[in-house]
């Protein structure tokens, strides 16, 4: 979708994804070694009392499934810039889903426009557990 054809507001919902544990457990050993992500005695003594998903492995659940969408297309030229707050922590087994909101289009030049996206990330329980603010280039129109 060419960037001429964004309007601030326009959203998709994006399908559920679930927290599988033991591709929670490979992400955080490879990428995030930290005991309240791969020591199960050990979490058990925090405040969440069981193994939290890694933030980062939680989001890129839910980018995958924004990705499926395909908002941009092909007129996709890079992305800019992510970030991501986290809110609550998210378990194995957990149902996450996004939806994904255009907030701000600011043109930058005769060529492209940048396209901020937020993502708000809500469990089964329909807890906002994150947020994603992400900056895009898109593609304009030939002029």
């Amino acid at each position: 979708m060419y960037f001429e054809d964004l309007k601030i507001g326009m959203t998709r919902q994006l399908e559920p994804t679930i927290i599988d544990k033991d591709e929670m457990l490979a992400f955080a050993n490879r990428y995030d070694n930290v005991p309240l992500h791969t020591d199960e005695e050990y979490a058990k003594t925090t405040p969440f009392k069981q193994l939290i998903a890694p933030g980062v492995m939680s989001f890129m659940c839910v980018w995958a499934k924004y990705l499926e969408v395909d908002l941009f297309g092909k007129e996709l030229i890079a992305g800019v810039s992510t970030k991501i707050e986290w809110f609550k922590p998210v378990f194995a087994g957990d149902a996450l889903t996004g939806t994904a909101v255009i907030t701000d289009l600011v043109e930058r030049n005769n060529r492209n426009g940048l396209a901020v996206l937020r993502i708000d990330i809500v469990n089964q329980n329909g807890e906002t557990v994150m947020r994603d603010i992400t900056e895009t280039v898109i593609k304009r129109k030939e002029a």
